[in-house]
């Protein structure tokens, strides 16, 4: 039988004569505040472990904060996203902060905007929006209430932070990395528009346009095959299916994303065809699963790690009070692996 005392939550003040000190010092060390001793740290912890104490989130809350920070993803099969995650819980985790992750569906600004207003309803001190497609407006009037910074934009808002990867540059440096292996009928996989009409500050669009202009600046223009589908291996492996049906058919394949690329990979190999013998494939995102051996799949490394870390240091400055607009953009370099080799001989 359960007794009284195992049934009661232990509180501050539980910690704070267990360590022998007030509850004020406790209370600066659980929000990690400025002039606290290590010693008294070490002390306050040390009674914190022993006695299983969890923060009252409840409370927190009406003191104004919960020590969370919510992160919407468009989905949580995309291998990067992993990246994302372990860069913002490594920047957040010292100040005492958790995050709470929460799925969109990628596509449909409607459920983007309802999972946002999950976190909001929860209370969370600030939000990471990665890859959103909904309008800058909307973007704008959760920023107004919560500390938000976005990842994957090219927006400009004076309301909320954007960490992004410099997608031109990225896609310029795949399809000349294939041009330079000698390939001209280069196909590329892109994601479909969902506000209709090609927007520029999604990455998908920058990186669709920029292979379209270095295909037209290489004299190409005749070749370019675009394929929208999704930055999903479904979309990747519908997209591949349907480059392959045309005539004639690609030599390379460009997918936005290395999970479209897995994808790609799939439908080329159903196809009887080999990589890189009949059709060279190339990726974007570096996930750590393209330097496998047996995968070996030519990618741009934007630093998702790094990307992540910077996003969570942006929100804790924000969550603090800072008010002006950063924006921060990580340079992308070319990983060649194996999947990319001269075109076949005619």
């Amino acid at each position: 039988m359960v007794t009284r005392d195992r049934q009661r939550r232990v509180t501050i003040t539980d910690v704070a004569r267990h360590a022998q000190v007030s509850t004020t010092a406790v209370s600066k060390v659980l929000r990690n505040a400025y002039g606290v001793s290590e010693a008294m740290r070490t002390k306050v912890q040390a009674a914190i472990d022993e006695l299983g104490y969890r923060p009252h989130h409840a409370a927190r809350a009406m003191r104004g904060r919960t020590f969370t920070i919510g992160v919407l993803l468009p989905h949580i099969r995309n291998p990067f996203f992993a990246d994302l995650i372990d860069g913002l819980t490594e920047e957040i985790s010292a100040s005492g902060y958790q995050a709470i992750m929460v799925q969109s569906g990628g596509r449909d600004p409607a459920d983007e905007l309802r999972a946002s207003d999950a976190l909001v309803d929860r209370q969370v001190d600030g939000v990471l929006w990665v890859a959103p497609v909904c309008t800058r407006t909307q973007l704008e009037k959760l920023a107004k209430g919560t500390p938000l910074v976005v990842l994957g934009r090219h927006d400009r808002s004076g309301l909320y932070d954007c960490v992004l990867d410099d997608d031109e540059v990225g896609a310029e440096l795949v399809v000349e990395h294939l041009i330079g292996l000698g390939h001209r009928r280069i196909a590329h996989i892109t994601q479909k528009d969902s506000l209709g009409g090609r927007t520029g500050t999604l990455l998908h669009t920058i990186r669709a346009t920029t292979y379209e202009r270095v295909m037209t600046e290489h004299g190409l223009a005749g070749h370019i095959a675009v394929a929208a589908t999704s930055y999903t291996e479904e979309g990747g492996y519908e997209g591949t299916r349907e480059l392959l049906a045309r005539e004639p058919r690609p030599t390379a394949v460009f997918a936005g994303a290395d999970q479209a690329a897995f994808g790609a990979l799939a439908a080329i190999h159903e196809a009887g065809l080999t990589v890189p013998g009949d059709i060279s494939v190339a990726g974007y995102d570096n996930a750590r699963m393209t330097g496998l051996a047996h995968v070996a799949l030519t990618s741009i490394d934007q630093d998702g790690a790094l990307m992540g870390k910077t996003a969570g240091r942006l929100l804790l400055e924000r969550i603090a009070g800072r008010t002006a607009a950063v924006r921060f953009s990580v340079t992308p370099t070319l990983v060649a692996r194996r999947s990319t080799a001269p075109p076949p001989a005619p």
